[in-house]
């Protein structure tokens, strides 16, 4: 059977999300413990966002699939269902760092990276020295230069749509960077912190960090409104956008359709898209 796993995590001393020999992962963290719990070996998990080290999350999910006696015996003697007593259990033997927040029975048909219909970032960056909070240095950038929000805005904007990304993409070989960006926007924030939201139906690696580092020259007025989209349509990296911190980046939500239409989406996302 499969299940869901709905979670957050500070990723500041993860190495990012997928394990890695010697390396403190989240992934291997919660293969590890569902093993525990399940009294099984560590699961083989998918997961709806692979976070890099440093970034945080707030709102992943990944699903597995366990043995159903296994499952079924989660609650031992007490009254309580399985789904109730696999959060209640990971929280006993998981590391503070990880929060399980859900774990629920899904259909065959649900997987968490390719039944996705959107993901959801946001990028926390303070431009201004004196009014950075230390109690959020883990999840805030500290930028020296004042920035001009709406610019940020406005650069951020005209970067929507499908396109391809590969000028704000780490090329992998045979993996597409087009993808359909439904919405970028930046605010400042009452406490003067400004806020980046990226949402897309996918991210290609270090997508989100590199959209975030075109737009910082712009508020800084070193370059006008247009010029990261002129970045997007060269369709070549740029040495002059750079890669933002990865703890200022934080996975906020995954949205998934209706169990009806999980099996279709995970077949379109796993097609190779184009632009024509």
């Amino acid at each position: 059977m499969r299940i869901r796993i709905d979670l957050a995590y500070d990723g500041t001393d993860f190495s990012g999300w997928a394990a890695q020999p010697g390396l403190r992962t989240v992934e291997a963290e919660l293969s590890a413990a569902l093993g525990t719990i399940l009294r099984t070996e560590p699961l083989r998990l998918t997961v709806g966002g692979r976070t890099d080290a440093g970034v945080h999350a707030r709102g992943s999910v990944a699903h597995a699939d366990v043995d159903p006696a296994a499952w079924a015996g989660l609650p031992g003697r007490s009254d309580r269902p399985p789904q109730e007593a696999a959060v209640t259990r990971l929280a006993g033997v998981l590391p503070p760092d990880i929060v399980v927040r859900r774990v629920r029975q899904v259909p065959e048909d649900f997987d968490a990276r390719f039944s996705a219909l959107q993901r959801r970032y946001t990028y926390r960056i303070c431009d201004d020295p004196s009014s950075l909070d230390p109690l959020r240095r883990r999840d805030t950038v500290l930028h020296k230069k004042a920035m001009d929000v709406e610019a940020m805005d406005q650069a951020a904007r005209r970067l929507t749509g499908l396109h391809d990304f590969a000028a704000f993409c780490k090329q992998r070989e045979g993996a597409t960077t087009v993808r359909t960006l439904l919405r970028y926007s930046w605010e400042r924030g009452a406490d003067g912190i400004l806020t980046g939201t990226v949402v897309a139906d996918a991210f290609c690696h270090s997508m989100v960090r590199s959209l975030v580092g075109s737009v910082v020259p712009v508020g800084e007025g070193r370059y006008a409104a247009g010029w990261p989209r002129e970045i997007l349509t060269g369709g070549v990296r740029d040495p002059r956008v750079t890669v933002m911190p990865s703890h200022g980046l934080c996975l906020e939500e995954i949205v998934y359709p209706p169990d009806a239409e999980l099996g279709t989406r995970a077949a379109q996302a796993r097609s190779v898209r184009t632009l024509e």
